[in-house]
């Protein structure tokens, strides 16, 4: 069974029981790829910086990060650097032969950058940004990660992608794993994140939805707030790509792959359509 773990990089997300239950389950046989993301500390280190994160909401109401070059920079730092090195380590102590990979190592993510970003000012005017250095994936190089898995390693992805002029970009981290687990025809996408999967009322977590099936996904869109509407596209995205499951929940990898967060899946006929 070939599993894309996706390690949310927000506040209040602890690693350290999801590193241990991924090591559980590369033990049972499984092989994982993992992908993360470094939002809180790319937050902290530009304000360490100098340089203050500045957050954009598109007119569509997707909310993501506005990278100028030196939000570049930090933000690799952070993904690349520390968090990505950090993980290895981490698994590595737990004795997964953990091998630390940035999007741009051997054309791992090719993305192609946004020429333009539109972004809501405060008073809902839209405003156009030409100098942001942010992307959208469209080519994964799946051989290069089967011929690891087959050698034994498990995956560990920065999601910094190539563009096709060779510039470094940011993707976002839920959209590069669903990316990679349609390229690998993954088993399941599991995305942790430091809420407890979609839930009708933001505020309440009583209010989590725990089964949707994938043919009314788009039904859904509207409980999204924030960067969970980025974590259902990335569903959506898997989907389309071949993914019969996507688990999205947080605390514990196990308990969400046992339905303790929302499970998104295929129906018997859907997944057939898929597998053909």
């Amino acid at each position: 069974m070939t599993l894309v773990v996706k390690i949310g990089g927000g506040a209040g997300i602890t690693t350290v029981n999801i590193v241990h239950e991924i090591a559980q389950c590369v033990a049972d046989g499984q092989r994982l790829v993992v992908v993360h993301g470094a939002s809180d500390l790319t937050n902290e280190l530009s304000e360490r910086l100098g340089h203050p994160a500045r957050i954009i909401t598109s007119p569509g109401g997707m909310v993501s990060r506005y990278t100028d070059d030196e939000t570049l920079r930090i933000y690799a730092m952070a993904v690349a650097g520390q968090i990505n090195t950090e993980l290895v380590a981490n698994l590595q102590q737990q004795g997964v032969n953990a091998l630390g990979l940035a999007g741009v190592d051997g054309r791992l993510l090719v993305a192609r950058r946004k020429s333009v970003v539109r972004s809501l000012t405060p008073d809902g005017r839209v405003q156009i940004l030409r100098d942001d250095y942010t992307g959208q994936i469209e080519r994964v190089n799946d051989a290069l990660l089967r011929q690891l898995l087959n050698a034994g390693y498990t995956p560990v992805i920065a999601p910094l992608a190539l563009s096709h002029e060779g510039e470094r970009l940011n993707v976002d981290g839920d959209r590069a794993a669903a990316a990679v687990a349609a390229a690998l025809h993954a088993d399941a996408l599991i995305i942790m994140t430091n809420v407890p999967g979609l839930l009708s009322n933001p505020e309440d977590n009583a209010t989590l939805i725990r089964t949707i099936p994938a043919e009314r996904l788009a039904d859904y869109m509207e409980y999204a707030m924030g960067r969970m509407r980025k974590k259902l596209l990335g569903a959506q995205e898997a989907l389309k790509g071949g993914v019969p499951r996507i688990y999205i929940g947080s605390t514990s990898l196990l308990e969400v792959l046992h339905g303790s967060g929302t499970t998104i899946e295929a129906s018997p006929i859907i997944r057939e359509r898929l597998t053909i």
